[in-house]
C-alpha cells in the first residue's frame, strides 16, 4: 500500500519483513514481556520460564482451543519495554545533541532564580552526596513521568487503564529538554492494577556503560541516575512504595502528621480540610457520619 501511494519507490522495502529488518539496524528495539494477569509480577529474568504466577498462582497463558496444540502459547497479559540505554547512546552519537548533553554543567548559575532543574536544591544535594558522579558532566540525569489513563471511551464500572512510562534526560538546555523528541517512551504497562517498573537498565547505568561521545570523539563510561519524577499522589505511591492512603499518607510528615478522624466517620482528614469545613459553618461535625 505504501509503495502504491509513494511517488519515489527507490530504496523502499517491498515487504513488511524487509521493513522490520531495516528499522532493526537502528538498534532501538522494543521487547514484549509477559505479565501476571493481576499485575503481581513479570515473567522476566529468573522467572521467564514460569507458567503460573508465583504469588497468586494464576496461569500465564490462555487456554488452548481444539486444533491449536502446535501453536506457540499466547500470554494473557503482556507489556512492552523500550530499553533506555540505546536511546541515550543515540543522543551522544548526534553531533548537534552530544555537545549539549553537558549544558547543565557548563551553564550553572549563582543566582537564586530557578531556570533549570540543576538550579534546584534536590540537584545540588545529590551533587554533594554523590560527588564522584558529578565529576564527568556527560553523566545523565533522568526524569520519569507516568500516569494511568483509559485509552478507550467507554462507560464501564471497571474501565481499562494503561500506564505509559516516559523518561526525559535533564542534561539538555531548558528550551528543549521537555520537547517531544527527547521524551522517550520506556514502557507501556497494561492495567488496571498497579504498574511494575523494571530497574535493570537503571542499575547498569548507575555503574556506567561504555558510550561513544561524538563531540569529544572518544569513548567514556556514561552513568545515569533517576533524579526526579512527575506524577500525581497515587502514582507516587506506586513508584516509591510509600503507602499514600490513610493516616501516614504524607511522605514528609510521616509519624508527625496532623491527620485525624471524626468520631463517627472512618475517613482520614488533615488540618487544612478541617479548617475549610469549619469555614463553611460545620460546627458540630461529629454527628454527621462520613462527612
Amino acid at each position: 500500500m505504501l509503495l502504491d501511494v509513494t511517488p519515489i519507490k527507490d530504496g523502499l522495502p517491498k515487504k513488511n519483513y524487509d521493513a522490520k529488518g531495516l528499522v532493526s539496524k537502528l538498534g532501538l528495539e522494543a521487547k514484549r514481556i509477559d505479565c501476571c494477569v493481576d499485575g503481581c509480577m513479570l515473567y522476566y529474568d529468573n522467572d521467564v520460564a514460569l507458567t503460573k504466577c508465583k504469588f497468586c498462582n494464576k496461569p500465564r497463558y490462555r487456554v488452548k482451543t481444539i486444533g491449536t496444540s502446535n501453536r506457540k502459547p499466547f500470554p494473557i497479559k503482556a507489556m512492552f519495554y523500550l530499553p533506555i540505554i540505546p536511546r541515550l547512546h543515540r543522543l551522544f552519537a548526534s553531533i548537534e545533541i552530544a555537545s549539549q548533553m553537558s549544558w547543565h554543567y557548563e551553564n550553572r548559575r549563582s543566582s537564586s532564580m530557578l531556570q533549570h532543574p540543576s538550579d534546584g536544591e534536590a540537584w545540588k544535594h545529590f551533587d554533594r552526596v554523590h560527588a564522584d558522579f558529578t565529576i564527568d558532566p556527560g553523566n545523565v540525569r533522568l526524569n520519569l513521568c507516568t500516569y494511568g489513563f483509559n485509552p478507550y471511551i467507554q462507560a464501564s464500572s471497571s474501565p481499562y487503564y494503561c500506564w505509559p512510562i516516559i523518561v526525559t534526560p535533564y542534561n539538555l538546555p531548558p528550551e528543549i529538554w521537555m520537547t517531544k523528541p527527547y521524551m522517550f517512551l520506556s514502557c507501556v504497562i497494561p492495567g488496571p492494577f498497579n504498574p511494575t517498573v523494571g530497574i535493570d537498565d537503571l542499575k547498569k547505568l548507575w555503574s556506567g556503560v561504555m558510550t561513544y561521545n561524538i563531540s569529544r570523539k572518544q569513548n567514556f563510561m556514561m552513568g545515569a541516575t533517576l533524579m526526579l519524577t512527575i506524577n500525581d499522589f497515587p502514582a507516587y505511591g506506586m513508584l516509591s512504595g510509600w503507602g499514600t492512603h490513610g493516616r501516614l499518607a504524607c511522605p514528609y510528615c510521616m509519624e508527625d502528621t496532623k491527620a485525624f478522624q471524626f468520631e463517627n466517620g472512618g475517613k482520614t482528614y488533615w488540618l487544612g480540610s478541617y479548617l475549610w469545613i469549619m469555614h463553611l459553618g460545620g460546627t458540630n461535625m461529629s454527628s454527621k457520619k462520613g462527612k
